[in-house]
């Protein structure tokens, strides 16, 4: 059977979100697109021109007919923002689906929560299939779905900065405690081994757009993370049974530490060093 992901009403076989920004050309951009088997592509809303159909505009480069858009509220600060920039997408005919951004820190691009949930919980209700953008937080995660979420799109490491999963154990957690909605990994992936290994951790997709814009051959970087996405799922598909069970495994091992799920002395979890 086709190994098919489900979001809301739609259906995809191609696991990889792919971006529109940062790219040398439009030609480009749409050459990567192909490579790497994509079936959605984000677009920011507030950087493209969407009314004035005298000027060119990356949406002249992008093959509707193979390749879902998937609007964003890239650089908005607040909920309202947010809001407005989505209606505006789905007014305009992109889609009513919306890759939800409230940025919370002009550097790091980090998401701001409060906000977050506010405009999912106000579009949700409109009838907008709600993808937000978060961190790595289990706590926040369950409130965007309460709020309304379709999926959730916690971040490996801040956008743009290629720094590959940086917190692996809050991505396993979320992966095992969050089986409501599809969970994609947004943000942070630089390489194909990065991406690999997000997918074997169990993540339903992956969006990246960086990673392979910025690439200095394009083209070849989406086609490597095309096969490294497909390589990490088949990966977490035949694991093993132990390795399925991650929560009663008695600890889980980062780097140099070894964290208990038991409670330590003083009613605090136990963090021991390893045996050396």
């Amino acid at each position: 059977m086709p190994d098919i992901l489900r979001i809301a009403d739609r259906e995809f076989r191609s696991r990889l979100f792919v971006g529109t920004g940062k790219y040398r050309s439009f030609q480009e951009m749409a050459r990567c697109h192909a490579a790497s088997g994509s079936e959605v592509v984000t677009v920011a809303v507030r950087r493209v021109n969407l009314t004035d159909k005298t000027k060119e505009s990356l949406i002249d480069h992008i093959d509707r007919d193979r390749m879902f858009i998937l609007p964003n509220t890239a650089a908005c600060y607040t909920a309202d923002e947010a809001i407005r920039t989505a209606r505006l997408a789905r007014e305009v005919g992109l889609s009513n689906w919306v890759k939800l951004e409230v940025i919370g820190d002009e550097q790091t691009l980090f998401p701001d929560n409060e906000g977050l949930i506010e405009a999912t919980r106000v579009l949700a209700k409109e009838g907008f299939v709600v993808l937000p953008y978060t961190n790595d937080d289990l706590v926040n995660a369950r409130k965007l779905i309460d709020a309304g979420a379709a999926a959730v799109m916690p971040l490996a490491a801040p956008i743009g900065s290629g720094l590959g999963i940086q917190n692996m154990t809050n991505l396993r957690i979320l992966r095992e405690r969050i089986t409501q909605v599809p969970l994609i990994v947004d943000a942070g992936v630089g390489t194909a081994s990065d991406a690999a290994i997000a997918m074997e951790l169990g993540y339903d997709g992956i969006l990246m757009n960086t990673a392979i814009a910025a690439a200095e051959d394009s083209v070849k970087m989406a086609e490597a993370m095309k096969y490294a996405v497909e390589a990490g799922r088949l990966a977490f598909l035949r694991r093993t049974h132990a390795e399925k069970n991650f929560t009663r495994r008695p600890a889980v091992r980062c780097k140099a530490l070894s964290v208990n799920y038991g409670r330590g002395r003083g009613n605090t979890p136990g963090i021991h060093r390893p045996h050396r």
